[in-house]
């Protein structure tokens, strides 16, 4: 069953939307309750939604389509780029210009936590750390793996600095974040050597030195590729413990991290004094006290949430992925252990072996998969309302700053069905039943109707959505 549209025209959307909406939230017990508009308990349930899914388990893109979809993006998309593909050095002038992009000072103004504002003399500060006067005429571009989860950073420093009147949880100099296994180029190092600058397939920031080891672009390449693997299909996952081990000790994985398979003829009935049969063995990487790559054996027990191999991209499988993060606190570029909403959808993806491109903006703008636009001036609701009747489970939504994964639909108090989203999303605004407009929180990975939501008093999510995308 879909939602009428020409009648929600004819209405108006806001008037529509608020007519669909559980305003009394209704539930199946007194013992629960929200201010989330338009949510039911069984809204947070995954199987909810997948009892609704048609074709769940027909392969969307196939193994071979998703590498030419990989491949498309590293060869048309600017976004994202193979770090491998880097030369062996780079001149000058070519890593004054990276340098100078990824560390640009903003054009606003930044705050630190306690409100004091960023002046000239520190922003100084952070260049001198840069250390761009030891810049040669040529420069060597090494490669590595990350060894832990960590944070790519705008300048070689922990501080946090927050935009005027912000959250303080957004630290406007975190940038992305990075998880063992990954490959880096690795282009320069901080003047005190506890930071490098580095390229990931869709970043360049800084990050701590400790939580890379440089190899020889074969041996990183050759990890990378390795077709055996054991994939995290969990939101997040930890390996084994193991006494006076702690670089292989209980180490966070996050979903769509990926780690060889130590083949079984190098698999001894004993490993750490545990019988590793009961566990899957995979090649970790290491970092040694020189800063060097070392492969150490790590076990990651059978009944963690990991599975050989990427998982088949199919609606079944998006609705389930999703759902693994509900609840997650948000964290603005992975800050908190966490995720914001393009680290969000973009796990979910990795999970099948789809490549995507950092951030909203960058996801949104960018020509794959296939894109629905809609004009600022020209766009009128109905087309939009035609196109959002037409979605498909794990379709991207994107607004200004953020991005939605499409759900399905639902009905709630027998009014007509709406769409449902899931996102990682900070604030809560929607117009309550008396026309009020009220303003909360969400702060997480969240389930919510679409239509009602608002960015402003002004505008709607509906009002903002720019772009509709379809990976196929």
């Amino acid at each position: 069953m879909r939602f009428n549209y020409k009648f929600i025209v004819q209405l108006g959307y806001v008037f529509a939307c608020l007519q669909f909406i559980n305003f009394s939230h209704a539930k199946p017990s007194d013992s629960w309750s929200s201010d989330v508009i338009g949510v039911k308990v069984q809204h947070l349930d995954a199987s909810f939604w997948l009892n609704k899914v048609e074709d769940g388990e027909s392969i969307l893109m196939n193994q071979q389509q998703i590498l030419a979809h990989n491949r498309n993006l590293f060869e048309n998309n600017a976004y994202v780029n193979d770090p491998l593909a880097l030369p062996d050095s780079l001149t000058k002038q070519e890593l004054l210009d990276v340098v100078n992009k990824a560390s640009s000072i903003p054009t606003s103004n930044r705050y630190y936590q306690d409100g004091t504002q960023l002046t000239n003399e520190d922003y100084a500060e952070y260049q001198e750390m840069m250390n761009l006067a030891q810049i040669k005429s040529t420069n060597e571009v090494k490669f590595g793996l990350v060894v832990k989860r960590s944070s790519l950073r705008r300048f070689p420093t922990d501080d946090r600095v927050v935009n005027d009147g912000m959250d303080k949880d957004l630290d406007r100099f975190q940038e992305s974040g990075v998880f063992p296994g990954e490959a880096a180029a690795v282009l320069h190092s901080s003047k005190d050597n506890q930071w490098l600058l580095v390229q990931v397939y869709n970043y360049i920031a800084w990050m701590k030195s400790a939580d890379i080891a440089i190899g020889s672009k074969s041996e990183v390449k050759n990890y990378i590729t390795n077709p055996s693997f054991l994939l995290v299909s969990g939101s997040k996952v930890q390996t084994n413990f193991v006494p006076n081990r702690p670089l292989i000790s209980e180490v966070d994985l996050d979903m769509g991290t990926r780690l060889p398979l130590v083949d079984y003829s190098e698999v001894p009935n004993q490993l750490y004094a545990q019988n590793p049969y009961a566990s899957h063995v995979v090649w970790l990487p290491t970092r040694t006290d020189k800063g060097h790559l070392q492969l150490e054996k790590a076990l990651i027990a059978r009944n963690k949430d990991v599975q050989l191999g990427y998982l088949p991209f199919t609606k079944t499988n998006l609705v389930k992925q999703a759902f693994k993060f509900l609840g997650e606190r948000y964290g603005w570029g992975h800050d908190y252990n966490g995720r914001d909403c393009t680290g969000f959808v973009g796990e979910i993806y990795r999970s099948f072996g789809i490549l995507m491109p950092r951030n909203s903006g960058d996801q949104g703008s960018s020509n794959y998969g296939i894109d629905t636009r809609f004009s600022k001036t020209k766009a009128s609701v109905k087309n939009k309302l035609s196109v959002i009747n037409e979605m498909q489970i794990g379709d991207l939504i994107y607004i200004p700053g953020h991005v939605m994964m499409y759900i399905g639909q639902d009905n709630t108090d027998n009014k007509l069905p709406q769409p449902y989203v899931i996102h990682d999303v900070k604030g809560l605004a929607y117009y309550d039943q008396q026309g009020e407009f009220y303003r909360g929180t969400l702060n997480g990975v969240s389930v919510t109707p679409l239509l009602p939501l608002r960015a402003s008093e002004e505008q709607s999510y509906l009002d903002l959505i720019y772009n509709i995308k379809r990976i196929r």
